[in-house]
C-alpha cells in the first residue's frame, strides 16, 4: 500500500506554524504564504526574513518550551519543525499531533511531503520521491519546466473562456467538444500565446464564429 496520498487542499484561513528561521523555515514560508496564515517561531532569524515580515507573523523566542509550543500548535492545521535540534523537532512533533495538527518534518519522512511544484497560472504540477531523493525532485521540476512553459497556463484560461462561449452559442455538446480541441491543438494559437493572450483570443474566436 502507498504511503502518501497526492491531494490540492484549500488551506485559505488555515495556521501554518514553523518552528526554526534558517533558510529551510524561510524557504517553507515562503512556500506556505501563498496559501495559508503563516507563524514562524525560532531564537533567531536570517535576514531573508526580513523580506516576509509583512507577509508571515515572525514570533521570536530566547527559548522554546513546551507551553510555548502548545500555544501555537493547538489551532494549527500543519505544523513544521524545522529547527537545528532533532530532539526539539520531535517534541514539536509529538504535541503537534497531540492536538491534531498534521506534520511536516524536514529532518525525516513524516506524514506530510510538500513536493517540488510547479506553478503556471491556474496549473500546478506536484513532484514527489516519498523523500527519498530531494535532488532528484528539483532536477524533475527543472526538466518539466522546460516543456511545460507559461504559455500552457494561459491556454487554460484561454479553454475556460472558450468553454464558456460555447455554451452560449453551441448547443451540441460533441461540437463544443470538438472545437476546444482544434483550439488545443492550433500551433498558431500556441505561437500567439507566447505574443499576447488578445491574439490567441482572437484567432480562437474564428473557430467559433
Amino acid at each position: 500500500m502507498k504511503t502518501h496520498l497526492p491531494l490540492f487542499i484549500d488551506v485559505r484561513g488555515r495556521k501554518v506554524v514553523i518552528f526554526g528561521g534558517g533558510a529551510v523555515g524561510k524557504r517553507k514560508a515562503s512556500l506556505f504564504l501563498q496559501y495559508a496564515d503563516v507563524t514562524v517561531i525560532s531564537k533567531d532569524f536570517i535576514k531573508e526574513f526580513q523580506h516576509l515580515k509583512n507577509k508571515v507573523t515572525l514570533i521570536k523566542s530566547e527559548e522554546i518550551t513546551e507551553e510555548l509550543i502548545e500555544s501555537y500548535v493547538k489551532d494549527a492545521f500543519l505544523v513544521v519543525p524545522s529547527t537545528n535540534s532533532l530532539d526539539l523537532n520531535a517534541v514539536i512533533e509529538r504535541l503537534a499531533k497531540e492536538h491534531g495538527a498534521l506534520v511536516n518534518r524536514v529532518d525525516k519522512v513524516s506524514e506530510v511531503i510538500v513536493p517540488s511544484v510547479i506553478n503556471r497560472d491556474s496549473i500546478t504540477i506536484a513532484i514527489s520521491t516519498d523523500a527519498m531523493s530531494p535532488a532528484l525532485s528539483r532536477y524533475m521540476r527543472e526538466r518539466v519546466e522546460e516543456v511545460i512553459t507559461p504559455e500552457f497556463g494561459m491556454m487554460a484560461k484561454l479553454q475556460n473562456e472558450m468553454r464558456e462561449i460555447l455554451k452560449k452559442e453551441i448547443t451540441n455538446q460533441h461540437e463544443r467538444k470538438r472545437i476546444l480541441s482544434d483550439i488545443l491543438n492550433d500551433e498558431t494559437i500556441w505561437l500567439a500565446l507566447g505574443e499576447s493572450y488578445e491574439k490567441a483570443y482572437s484567432l480562437s474566436l474564428s473557430y467559433i464564429r
